[in-house]
């Protein structure tokens, strides 16, 4: 069966330069992607928000796109892993940031999601130190700013920056 990006798909010579200048640009100027979630449970006015073990803080939750996958289908994953949520319809995406503190190639989208589910409450593993919803008005100490910055994009009307 053919997709239909399958007409613009280069076959033999011309289509063996244009993999091997891809792969040329991917170890020359590789760059990441990541996703992160704003979890809103409308009903209570909170949010999710993560504490990892290898890293300070509390955050939002989400993480790298994969090979291969699509952005939606990372923060899907990455909810679940994280928090067992479910995402029951498709986020929205709020902006793109450039994460200038992980890499000089490193960018995030960011999404909020309302609509989802909770399978279970989310237990510490390795990777999870903590997790829980949390009021708009009573989140954590040790919030990260880029995640105060997220919530106040989202919730007080801040102009959303280009960095992370």
């Amino acid at each position: 069966m053919t997709s239909p990006g399958d007409a613009f798909r280069q076959t033999g010579w011309p289509g063996l330069r244009a993999r091997l200048f891809h792969l040329y640009f991917v170890l020359r100027r590789p760059m990441t992607l990541g996703v992160r979630g704003l979890i809103h449970d409308r009903a209570s006015r909170s949010v999710f928000l993560i504490r990892h073990t290898y890293v300070p803080g509390w955050q939002l939750p989400g993480g790298g796109v994969e090979v291969g996958e699509t952005m939606n289908e990372a923060l899907a994953r990455e909810l679940a892993e994280e928090g067992n949520i479910a995402l029951t319809a498709p986020p929205v995406l709020k902006s793109m940031h450039f994460n200038r503190r992980s890499s000089r190639r490193d960018h995030v989208g960011f999404y909020l999601a309302e609509h989802f589910s909770q399978t279970a409450p989310k237990l510490p593993d390795h990777e999870i130190a903590e997790a829980g919803f949390f009021p708009l008005d009573g989140l954590p100490a040790g919030t990260t700013p880029a995640t105060l910055r997220r919530i106040a994009e989202v919730f007080d009307g801040e102009q959303p920056s280009p960095y992370w």
